[in-house]
């Protein structure tokens, strides 16, 4: 039987693009499987947006993603791609982080080299860790690991040292063994084209879509052609959420009843087909009057 973490291996030896939308919950995990997608991508901008709301600045901790991986890979078999930031740490942190994310069924794990405290990719602001100290993470990352997850190694050096800078680190970081590089918030599609130019070819490539953010928006498509291996929207679910809800509740407010709303949301049989209810009740029954027989030793 095929391991996620091989499956998300095979699905980005492809020639088509993987795409990942960003969740921060297993419903929304279970929700991008049933929409087709084969992947998924655990935002860390999205679990503070959402569990805490407040802003991507580093407030997240690794045991607050550790917790939500697992319930996420509890309820779908989906790879799933977790940003781990920084790794929370230095190379030490990084090596527990690895372990723990495995354990709690990471298929790739996502590491910057920014400083603390950490923000959004595309803030202004950022921090670079010098070059050695990020080669020691990754090479920890890749001791750590026992499973077979992916070591994706995240440059936001553009906002800090410049482009050029930016390539060379994405270099030392192939060099050091990561298994998929990330240079983040290009600012456009010329500069994708030239990390793409630089890397296609040699090690897989991300990009990540971020709506209002610093790079182009581009289409799957588009990227693919540029010669990117995944496309994660890390924050688009939890934007169209917080759009909908706040008219939602602009909607509740006005007319004292979800009435007006109720063909734009699910009902109560509605969702529970969703989330497999009957069929986890019936799952529950098989067991229930069971006899426990006793006997003597």
């Amino acid at each position: 039987m095929t391991s996620s973490h091989q499956h998300l291996r095979q699905l980005l030896a492809h020639d088509a693009i993987l795409v990942a939308p960003g969740i921060y919950d297993a419903l929304g995990a279970l929700l991008a499987g049933r929409a087709g997608f084969a992947a998924a991508y655990l935002s860390g901008a999205s679990i503070a947006y959402t569990r805490f709301g407040r802003p991507d600045i580093g407030l997240v901790g690794m045991s607050e993603v550790a917790a939500t991986l697992s319930a996420v890979k509890e309820r779908v078999d989906l790879p799933v791609i977790v940003d781990a930031d920084t790794g929370f740490g230095n190379a030490l942190n990084v090596m527990r982080t690895v372990q723990l994310f495995e354990r709690n069924g990471a298929d790739a794990i996502q590491i910057e080299d920014q400083g603390f405290p950490k923000r959004c990719g595309h803030l202004t602001g950022k921090t670079v860790v010098p070059v050695g100290e990020m080669v020691g993470k990754i090479k920890a990352a890749l001791d750590a690991r026992r499973d077979g997850a992916l070591i994706i190694a995240r440059t936001d050096a553009i906002a800090v040292e410049g482009f050029d800078a930016a390539l060379d680190r994405a270099e030392a970081y192939r060099e050091a063994g990561a298994d998929m590089l990330f240079v983040e918030a290009p600012q456009s599609r010329d500069d994708m084209a030239r990390v793409a130019e630089r890397f296609g070819g040699r090690i897989p490539l991300m990009a990540n879509m971020v709506e209002g953010g610093r790079t182009p928006d581009l289409t799957a498509d588009e990227l693919q052609a540029l010669g990117y291996s995944l496309a994660i929207f890390p924050g688009g679910l939890v934007r169209a959420f917080a759009r909908l809800a706040e008219e939602y509740f602009a909607s509740l407010q006005a007319s004292g009843s979800t009435a007006p709303f109720r063909n734009r949301m699910y009902d109560f049989n509605g969702l529970n087909d969703v989330l497999g209810t009957a069929d986890m009740l019936a799952t529950g029954e098989r067991y229930d009057g069971e006899l426990i027989s006793g006997g003597e030793d």
